[in-house]
């Protein structure tokens, strides 16, 4: 699910590339109320997200993903992307509390938006077979040095 999440982010203009090298990024929420700090370097092979999923529950959560898709180092389908556009994830995910019924109903709302359940399962795959190719470690925090650029970038903004 956090592919969709993923593409949603795109989609919706959530996603701010900070560097010049598209290594940092702030990545807003679904609902606007947070902010996350995300640092890909693939070529290193590193990876870095405040985001909850990636900090506390040891996996690889949308902000990477979507950094990642922006990058060009993981595919991206502009079409699923846009059925996916405007979706409340955080109020889905609370409401139901189980990540099977949230992606029922979004895979769903993307049909009805033109795009089938299977072309949106095969391209999550294939997605997610890349990133196990990657092979990213996840960082405690970004580098010290991009993250001193990062935050003078927040607060020029």
């Amino acid at each position: 699910m956090k592919v969709l999440e993923a593409l949603s982010a795109i989609a919706d203009g959530r996603i701010e590339l900070v560097s010049k090298d598209k290594r940092f990024a702030k990545v807003r929420s679904s609902m606007g109320d947070k902010v996350y700090t995300v640092y890909v370097d693939p070529v290193k092979g590193e990876a870095y997200s405040d985001d909850n999923g990636t900090r506390y529950r040891s996996y690889i959560g949308y902000p990477i993903i979507s950094l990642l898709m922006l990058q060009g180092v993981l595919p991206f389908d502009q079409e699923i992307a846009e059925a996916l556009k405007n979706v409340a994830w955080k109020e889905l995910n609370e409401k139901y509390k189980r990540y099977d019924v949230v992606e029922k109903i979004v895979l769903l709302e993307a049909e009805k938006r033109g795009v089938k359940p299977e072309k949106v399962r095969k391209f999550v795959d294939k997605v997610y077979r890349e990133l196990k190719r990657l092979r990213l470690r996840k960082l405690e925090k970004p580098p010290a040095l991009g993250l001193d650029r990062f935050l003078k970038k927040q607060t020029t903004s």
